[in-house]
This record gives C-alpha cells, sequence and structure tokens, in this order.
C-alpha cells in the first residue's frame, strides 16, 4: 500500500480470525514503531506483546466502556500489544508530560505498521491501570499508555467519513478557514 492508502485504510477493528500473526511482518511492525520520533530521543516506552489467553482475558476486564466490543476483541484477537511509559526517563514541560506523546506516537506507527501488512488493530486506552498492570507484571516505574488487538479482520466495520479538514484546520489563527487553494507552496 502507499502510505495515504494506509492512512485511509485504518480503521478500528473489533473482529478476528485466529491465524497468529506472522513473525516478519511482526517484526516490520516492531521496527516501525521504533523508528517513531521521541522527547530528546529518549525512548521512554516499551511494548508488551501479548498472546496467553489468561493475560488476553485479564487485559479485557481492564477496558473501561459501555459495550463488550472492545473487551471481546482483546480475547478473540491472536495478539494484543500494549504500550507502556516510564514518566522518569522522559520529559515534562510546561505539565506536559513527554512519556505520553512518545508511546503515543510509537503506537501510532504501529497501528498504521500492521494496516500496511493487511492487519486489523483498535486503539484502546480507556483502561483500570492496575488491571493492565497487574495482569503483565508491568513495574511500578512505568504507566500504562494504550493497547490494541491485533489480528486478521474477521469483519470489515462500515466507513465512517472522516474529520471535513475545513472544520478541524485552521489557517494563519483561530477561526480562520483553512481550504487547499489559500497555502501558499514555499519555493
Amino acid at each position: 500500500m502507499q502510505f495515504y492508502e494506509v492512512i485511509e485504510n485504518r480503521k478500528s477493528i473489533k473482529s478476528f480470525k485466529q491465524s497468529p500473526i506472522e513473525k516478519n511482518k511482526l517484526s516490520r511492525m516492531m521496527h516501525a514503531a521504533m523508528q517513531c520520533p521521541s522527547w530528546k530521543n529518549h525512548t521512554s516506552y516499551k511494548f508488551i506483546l501479548v498472546e496467553g489467553e489468561r493475560e488476553k482475558k485479564e487485559l479485557s476486564k481492564a477496558i473501561m466502556n459501555e459495550t463488550q466490543e472492545a473487551s471481546n476483541a482483546i480475547v478473540e484477537a491472536p495478539m494484543v500489544a500494549v504500550v507502556v511509559g516510564e514518566p522518569l526517563s522522559s520529559g515534562i514541560i510546561t505539565d506536559k508530560e513527554y512519556y505520553l506523546v512518545d508511546g503515543a506516537i510509537a503506537m501510532e506507527h504501529f497501528v498504521l505498521a500492521a494496516t500496511n501488512e493487511g492487519y486489523g488493530t483498535c486503539w484502546i486506552a480507556a483502561l483500570d491501570e492496575e488491571k493492565v498492570r497487574n495482569a503483565l507484571s508491568i513495574p511500578n516505574e512505568f504507566r500504562v499508555i494504550a493497547m490494541t488487538p491485533i489480528g486478521e479482520i474477521e469483519e470489515e466495520t462500515p466507513y465512517e467519513d472522516k474529520k471535513d479538514v475545513r472544520e478541524q484546520v485552521f489557517l494563519n489563527q483561530w477561526g480562520k478557514t483553512y481550504t487547499e487553494n489559500e497555502v501558499q507552496s514555499i519555493h
């Protein structure tokens, strides 16, 4: 897939086939996650790849939402990726904790790479951190940022229109609507 096709094809998937994740594809996905930018080039995040049925069941209990779709996806998927961050190895500038940003960027690289490899994912961050920490024996100095099930797509979700750029992007100042033909190229 071309880069923009990957972005357009990425959707939240919650129904997976039971086929295992191919090792060469997983290797490329993890490599992509490790290529992300981070605060002062510190790598404050780590990934935990979960295949164990007991661990996936415990992770599914940590999800905080009104439906069981995401919880079921965690149990059903052949693998779950959990990204954690270490606040002490990252920076805090004007109350922004950069381990969260670094971990989110790494997870996004992973999710896009998974899409490119033909796998579905579903970003999940509404979770009970202590339940995740206990299920995976995560040390106290690390914080849980997000997790995603990964697998071959069993059922495509209906396409949802993405946000309208004209409603989400301003040009030069707040409230001034951006349109593609207004931006000047720099030569």
